[in-house]
Parts: C-alpha cells; structure tokens; sequence
C-alpha cells in the first residue's frame, strides 16, 4: 500500500495524505477548497459512538503567493473552521479532539498573514478603540464589544492559541511522526515520508482560474426597474449552490448584495459582465460574503462600494491583513460611500436602510424600497443574522459584563418583523445564524429563506418559500428596454465630440443576443459586422500565442476588420448570454469618413492591439479605456549596455526586446515582449530593489502611472506582479553568496515592516557581494544609493504606523531613524573619497547598521502595535 498518497483535488488544489502518521494536507485553499474536498470524498461523514462529524485535513499548505492570476490563493477560514467544528478538533470531549491542532504551513510571510486575515475574519474590528476609529461612538463601541466579546466567550483570543503554524522555506522541515516538506522553488513543494517522495505544484498556469464546484447553467436576465435576482441560497457549506447573495436591478442598472465566492460563474451564468457592475452592499467580512471581492476589481472602473462605516473597517482590515497593505488602499480598488445605519440613504433613487444585526463580526442587514405607484415597492436582504432564541441568552443589563440589553433585542426583533414585499433570511441555524421560526408570523409578501446547506424540514417549508438560481423577483417591471440607453452612453464615452445626431446613426441598429457558447467573430475570416458589447462577457482566444483575454462591456469587436478589410485574427466567444448592439462594416465605415476620424482610430488602433493582446490589458478593460492609454503612451529605446531609468511618472511595457531585472550582480528575471517593469515605485510608491538592464535592443511603450492607477484591473495585475517579484527575491539561486543572514528571530511582529527588513538585508547582501566580487566603484554607490532610497522609505512607514496607533517613542525613533540615514550618508562619502570598499569593514558597518537597530530598536513597538490589533 501507498504510504504517502497525492491526489489533485481540482485545479491548484492538491491532497496529500499519509494515513499512518494521521496526517491529511490540503495544499492551496483559494475559495470553496471545503466544498471541491466534500466534492471528492476527502472530507467525508462519519460516526464515533453515536456521534455524527466529518473527516478532513489537519494540515494546510499555503501558496507562496496571495494571488494569482487575480484571484485570493488562500483562504483558510473556511477550511479551519471545519477542522474546528466539523471535524471536533476544538470541542472539549470530543472523538476528533485528539489534542492535535490545526496545522498551517508555508512561508513565513504568508502564514502570518494567513493568522492575521483568520483573526479578522473571527472578531472583524477587536477594541473598542478600532470601533471609534471607524465612526462609532463611544456608546456604540461599548454595545458592540458586549455583544463580540460574548459571542467570543468573553474574550478576544489569538489564532495562535488555537492553531500550530511551521515555516517552510528552503530546508527540509518535520511536520510531525516523520512526515516533512520543503520548498523548492516557488510554489514547489516536496513531501517525504520513509522512502517515499511526492511533489505540489501551487502555480496556476497561465489564463487559469480555480474552479468553481458546482454548476449553475446559463441565464438570460433582462435589465428590469427594480427587480431581485437570486444568486445563492446556501452557505459555505453547500456543495450544489453559491452561498447567499443576490443582484439587484434598479432602473437597469446591476448591483451586487455581497460577494461570495465564484461570483464571476455566478455572473457569467446570468450574463452580466464585471464593467456593467454599479455597485455592491456589503454585510459583512466571513469568506462567503467576501471571497468574491477581487473578481470585482477586474473592472475597468473603481465600482462602488455601500456599506456603513463599521462594516467597512471591517471588510477594509481583513483584506489589509491578506494582502500585507494598508487598510485605507481598499479606496485604491473601490469608489467608498460610507452609509448611516438605521437611516434611509438615497442612492440614485434606491433608497436602502442598513440596519444593525448581532454577529461575531461587522454586520448589517439592508432594506431597500423604489416608489412606485400606490407607494413603495420593498426587499429585505437579511444574512447573517442570529436566531432570537440565541439572543435571548445574551440578555444582561449589567453593563461591565459581555452580552447585550433588553433594548437591544427588542430593536432587534422589530427590525425582523418589518413587513416588505420580498425578504430573503438567513435560516443556517446554530448560534450565530437565523432560525425560520423567527418568521413564522412575518406579514411580508414572501419569505425566502436562504442561506443553509440542509434540506428544509416540513415546518420551514410551512414558513418561508425557496428560489433556486436565476429566478426573479419583479417589483416594479420596466416598460423599456434599458440596454439601448446603456448602448448611447457608451457609443458617447467611444466618440467624445461627436454630435450626439451622428452618434444615433449608430445606435439605430439592432442589438443581437448570443447563446452561451456561440462564436460573433471567427479568426482569419473578414466581419460582417461591428459588435459593441452591452452586456455579458467574451472571450478571446489567441490561437497563435495561445492565450485567452475576456471582455466585458464597452468592448468593440471587429472594428479592424472593419476599416480595413482585414481578417480578425481572434475568435470572440460568448461565455454566457451576451447582448451586442451589431454595426454593419459598411456603415461604420462611412460614419468613421464622415466624421473625420480615420487618421486618430488608425494612429491609435495599432497600439490598442498591442495592449489588448497582453496579460496586463488584454482582460475587461473597456476599449474606450485602451483607447485612452494608446494616445497618452509614448515610444522609448534603449541601447544594449544601457542602465533603464523609467522615473516615478511610468510603467514601462515591453514591444520588442528583452530586460534584464538585476539584484547586486545576479539576473533575478528576464522580462520579454507583453511584460512590463516599473510598477514598484510608479504605483506603490516602493523604491526598486532592482537595477533594470536591455541585454539586445529594447523598444517599450511608457504610460503615465497615474492612468493605471486608477483602473483597477491593472492596479491588481500589477498588484500581483509586484508580490511575486518580491517573492522571487528570496530565491536561492539568485540571492548569491549570504553574508547577512535573515533570521526569525529578528521579526517585529508586524508582517509588512518584516517583510520590507528582509528587503533590506537582501540590499544589504548585495552590497557585501559587490564588494566581494570586486565590482567598480560606480556600481556598489549605486547599490548604496538603492538601499538609502529604500530605507527612507521604510522608515516613513514605521513612523506612519507609530503616530497612527500614537506609539509613545515615536519622536525618539524618528531620530535615531535620522541618525542612521546620517551615518549610510558618512559611509558612502567615505568609500568614494577612498575610491574603494573593503568587505569586511562593509560588512562590518551594514551589520550593525541594520541588525543591530532591528533587534535592539525596532523590536520594542512590537508588543505596543500588536496590543493595538496591528500585525
């Protein structure tokens, strides 16, 4: 029998067991990992003594990096909480507490960052001062830390109380009764045990994405006046369906409650395209309701985001705990609107009341209303909530002590009774999810209940109707086609300055519906026709370079074809339904004579190609958007020997030709035609570690940084570029000889200050091997020069967070940050007035420059920021 068995799970999720040591790892946990292992028999039901549990991993391997090709690479909480719970590895007595924890393993970075998002995703905002930060007052911050700290049992407790973690990096490490691993490359793992080998293999290839675990068909939604379309009733649990979510259609436009995991299947199923997003109401922060959130940022747009303060904090500090960044750069993805709780807020016209619901974490329910005629049109969207029966026992009025008041629930019950026209409850049951008997004497129109993995028992079937996926509910039915207005307004955003009489040429044309799967354009044939995309989403599929793009709303197929009479050299696939308005060739043509536009579409059309055609702009961004970037971006070369200085203004794409990346003396990476550099210091304001050399003639396209930043598909591309790269860095084979050696033991506990003090050795080691190595004078300045620009900017991060949380040695530390810039400024004059450097004094210097201000300075906020929720 095997001893050491892998099995993949699905794509970038893998199983590796061996039974006799009793250890199960899931390697990779993007989301719905749970729901793909119920899937494949890997977490099964079982029975002890009568007692009813599941089987499962105890081990979770994390991906070397926090995305990939645009979506969440891991996401532990689920999978945690079914070891906890499910499996019983936390409940006292039982068969599967045998006293082993939950295991989680990877690189150091991504474990604790894994502890910190599992952290926020447990108790979402953790002091009261966190809850005045984000807008309470301080009589809300007292109710809601009551009422959190007695669904926490009265106290806010740890991850790493409860689950055992292990770095994993180059050498081999035990994970427990002779089972190890170690890291060979990035996102390449090997497992032993005796004799036996296997390797994992966490990269998704090129244009992958995880998949989803169940299958949902395809629907064809009309843009309705107001209207709710069901897009999930399970929960995180259930392997058939989405987890609790709708669309919410108003006067034609798409709106989003939530965002669960897959939510791009979902939309694809229901033929809405990512650009024609408006908007998403959030509830709150658990991987169910936000999983989906990065599938939002591949618009071309910042979409808005509705929430109340509190809610927002929350959702703001999970992400900043996954992705290592500031809270506040969840404005860089999303147009913020802060909404007031318990209030009417008028959002063009939809008027929506968010209102407070007990839940471990930040939580609102909403209500929203339309007027309509005889007075208004009403949906309830109501997940998660907690079953009044529950909520009762938290009553206690002593106000020094965990629970909530008698007023409190009594506005609670209140805020369930409210009559509508639709209310959808979450009905999940247990203790901190709703229970049917809640409404059983609701006076809505319709109950729906939602929000479980079980079949519903006669009683609720008594109480609340069922809405399988796709169905709609019409509140207010519209009397005209809202998709030809959204055929004008884009036709406007394509040709400013068109008279709008000239414009309607082409609108008065037909708008085609494709069946999922149908092809508009073929490769290599002419088109009959100009599609402009109005609604789903296409495909494109290079077959010469192999590689696939998908477009969304506001795109221009054909138009090439078109001007030019030349064949399309894509094929355009519809995902689901799709919706393009159909512009003859001929037609087009003559509108493009007749309003003198010929020379700017031609001038522009070849630098759109380009872009479209790479990974960075070949997916959503709107063709109106590409045109933009092709008339701003300006042509440079650069010359074989050449030191590549691009400035803080651009992002350099690469046409032709190949770039060295170049850390001290050793190639890191080779970036080729599609690939692009400069990302670090024009985007994120992070100084590059890398010198950037042509090894043959080089010709790029430069953008203005300030166009990407704000379209924030690329902003995430770039986004997950930039980790990678960084994540490269610690590679073996291109750090060169290791003269100062990062340890553990040197971590201050706050994952991206440790993270940019690794940066800053690797610098450092960089320096020493050029020294080493003999290398001329000029380069080992530069690389001092590289390293000072670097340190002043992570010493102007350290000092943000310390006056932020109003660290009492700031101004202290802020000196002797000065005084340490002083003395790399004496070190640098002194080796060029010399007109060498000597290793060893070097060496010598960095060491105590760097280390010594680490472990002896740096290491006394630890405890401080960690007492204020930052890690």
């Amino acid at each position: 029998m095997q001893a050491l068995r892998k099995i993949e799970v699905t794509t970038g999720v893998w199983w590796v067991e061996i039974p006799a040591a009793d250890v199960r790892i899931l390697c990779g946990c993007p989301a719905d990992a749970v729901k793909h292992l119920m899937k494949r028999g890997l977490i099964a039901p079982t029975e002890v003594g009568g007692l009813a549990f599941e089987t499962g991993p105890n081990v979770i391997l994390l991906s070397d990096v926090m995305v990939q090709n645009g979506t969440f690479a891991n996401l532990g909480e689920f999978p945690v909480l079914q070891m906890f719970y499910r499996q019983g590895m936390i409940i006292p007595g039982h068969p599967g507490n045998t006293g082993v924890k939950p295991l989680i393993i990877g690189s150091p970075e991504q474990v604790r960052a894994q502890l910190q998002y599992i952290h926020r995703g447990n108790y979402g905002l953790i002091s009261e001062d966190e809850l005045l930060d984000a807008g309470a007052t301080p009589e809300q911050a007292a109710e809601r830390m009551r009422l959190k700290l007695k669904f926490a049992f009265g106290r806010i407790c740890h991850p790493t109380e409860i689950i055992n973690t292990l770095a994993v990096e180059g050498e081999q490490v035990d994970i427990r009764d002779g089972v190890s691993v170690r890291r060979l490359r990035l996102n390449l793992f090997e497992f032993r045990y005796g004799d036996e080998i296997v390797t994992v293999d966490l990269n998704l290839p090129p244009f992958e994405t995880y998949e989803c675990p169940y299958p949902l068909g395809f629907y064809n939604m009309p843009r309705e006046y107001f209207a709710v379309v069901h897009s999930g009733e399970g929960d995180g649990w259930d392997i058939n369906r989405p987890a609790m979510g709708t669309v919410l259609m108003f006067q034609g436009k798409v709106y989003l409650i939530d965002a669960g995991p897959n939510i791009l299947y979902t939309l694809d199923a229901l033929g809405i395209g990512v650009n024609e997003i408006e908007g998403i109401f959030h509830t709150h922060s658990h991987d169910d309701h936000f999983a989906g959130l990065t599938t939002l940022i591949r618009a071309d747009h910042r979409i808005k985001y509705y929430a109340t303060p509190l809610v927002r904090a929350s959702v703001a500090r999970k992400m900043a705990a996954l992705l290592s960044i500031e809270p506040s750069a969840f404005a860089d993805y999303f147009e913020c609107h802060d909404m007031v709780e318990d209030a009417w807020n008028d959002i063009e016209g939809l008027e929506v009341k968010p209102l407070f619901s007990p839940h471990p974490v930040e939580t609102t329910t909403f209500l929203f209303r339309a007027l309509w005629d005889g007075g208004f049109r009403t949906y309830a969207h109501m997940a998660d909530i907690c079953r009044l029966e529950v909520l009762k026992t938290f009553i206690n009025e002593d106000e020094t002590q965990p629970g909530i008041t008698p007023a409190l629930y009594q506005r609670v019950v209140q805020d369930y009774a409210t009559p509508v026209d639709v209310k959808k409850v979450d009905v999940g049951g247990g203790m901190i999810h709703g229970d049917a008997y809640d409404f059983r004497d609701d006076t809505s129109g319709k109950v729906i209940l939602a929000h479980t993995s079980l079949r519903h028992t006669i009683a609720q079937k008594a109480i609340g109707s069922t809405a399988s996926f796709g169905t709609t509910d019409v509140l207010i039915p519209s009397n005209h086609d809202f998709i030809w207005r959204s055929a004008y307004e884009l036709l406007l955003g394509y040709f400013p300055g068109i008279p709008h009489h000239q414009v309607r040429v082409l609108l008065n044309n037909p708008v085609a519906t494709f069946n999922p799967g149908t092809i508009l354009v073929k490769e290599r044939q002419p088109a009959g026709s100009i599609f402009l995309l109005l609604s789903g989403s296409v495909e494109a599929i290079h077959m010469n370079g192999g590689g696939r793009s998908v477009l969304s709303a506001g795109a221009m197929i054909g138009e090439l074809s078109a001007l030019f009479g030349s064949p399309v050299s894509e094929t355009y696939r519809a995902i689901g339904f799709v919706q393009a308005l159909e512009i003859p060739c001929s037609l087009y043509g003559e509108f493009v004579r007749r309003n003198n536009l010929s020379a700017e579409i031609t001038r522009i059309f070849e630098n759109r190609d380009f872009l479209q055609r790479t990974w960075l702009f070949g997916e959503v961004v709107s063709t109106r958007t590409l045109n933009r970037i092709a008339k701003e971006m300006t042509l440079q070369r650069f010359e074989v020997g050449e030191t590549i200085d691009i400035g803080p203004e651009a992002v350099a794409l690469i046409i032709r030709g190949t770039v060295a990346r170049i850390l001290g003396e050793h190639i890191v990476e080779m970036l080729g035609a599609g690939e692009f550099f400069g990302e670090e210091l024009a985007i994120f304001w992070t100084p590059s570690m890398f010198r950037l050399k042509p090894v043959e003639p080089t010709d790029v396209f430069l953008i203005p940084a300030g166009m990407l930043a704000g379209i924030p598909s690329v902003r995430w591309k770039l986004f997950e570029t930039l980790g990678k790269r960084m994540t490269s860095i610690f590679e073996g084979e291109h750090m060169g000889r290791v003269m100062l050696s990062w340890h553990e033991e040197y971590r201050v506990d706050v994952l991206r200050l440790d993270t940019q003090h690794r940066r800053l050795f690797e610098q450092a080691n960089a320096i020493v091997d050029a020294v080493d190595c003999g290398r001329e004078l000029s380069e080992v300045l530069s690389l001092m020069d590289a390293i000072a620009e670097y340190a002043r900017y992570h010493f102007g991060e350290e000092e943000a967070l310390m006056e932020r949380y109003a660290y009492p040695e700031t101004e202290a530390h802020r000196a002797r940050h000065a005084r340490l810039m002083d003395m790399l400024a004496e070190n640098r004059a002194q080796i060029e007035e010399r007109g060498f450097a000597e290793s060893a004094g070097i060496l010598t210097f960095l060491k105590e420059w760097l280390v010594n201000h680490i472990c002896t300075e740096d290491r006394r906020y630890t405890s401080y920021l960690n007492s204020k929720g930052v890690y």
